[in-house]
């Protein structure tokens, strides 16, 4: 038979087995109600992702219902927006190479005008009676040597902003 020593060693053992037993069902519960709450949560993504593609679906049933009645209304819709489409790209490329064209006609000029200004322009102030300079429209070193000139001639220099708001005045010679 037994000895009482092996019965109670035996409780032990059964005691610890049943301690370490009721740990694991307790983390067995935990994980059980986490999974069940990370399914709940699943699930109510699952629904809002159906509600969501439902809802996208049928705006794209609609937007295909527009699309058709409008093409049957309008007839070479499609041939009409495939050719604006190429008018707005040619009309892009067309201002970009008028604004290269510009560019290029500007520094053409600039220099051509930077050589020949000078005498064109003595030869102008020499020749006028009075000058009216439009202040937008000259170089600095030509302001200056417009004011310059016109110091040391004794003519009447006139500088507008605008020539919108120079009103037209007769200089009569007392002559």
């Amino acid at each position: 038979m037994l000895a009482e020593q092996d019965v109670d060693r035996l409780l032990c053992e059964h005691g610890a087995l049943l301690r370490a037993h009721a740990q694991v069902q307790a983390r067995c519960t935990v994980l059980l109600r986490e999974q069940a709450e990370r399914i709940r949560g699943l699930d109510a993504q699952l629904m809002r992702s159906r509600v969501a593609a439902m809802r996208s679906l049928t705006a794209l049933a609609w937007e295909r219902e527009d699309r058709a009645a409008l093409e049957e209304a309008a007839p070479g819709l499609k041939r009409r927006a495939t050719m604006g489409r190429q008018i707005e790209s040619l009309q892009a490329r067309v201002h970009t190479l008028m604004r290269q064209l510009h560019s290029r006609e500007l520094a053409g000029h600039a220099a051509r005008v930077d050589e020949a200004l000078p005498v064109e322009l003595e030869a102008s102030l020499l020749a006028a009676d009075l000058v009216i300079c439009q202040t937008g429209c000259l170089s600095h070193g030509d302001y200056w040597r417009v004011q310059d000139h016109c110091k040391r001639s004794g003519k009447v220099c006139m500088l507008v902003d605008r020539p919108d708001r120079m009103h037209i005045v007769r200089i009569e010679s007392l002559a």
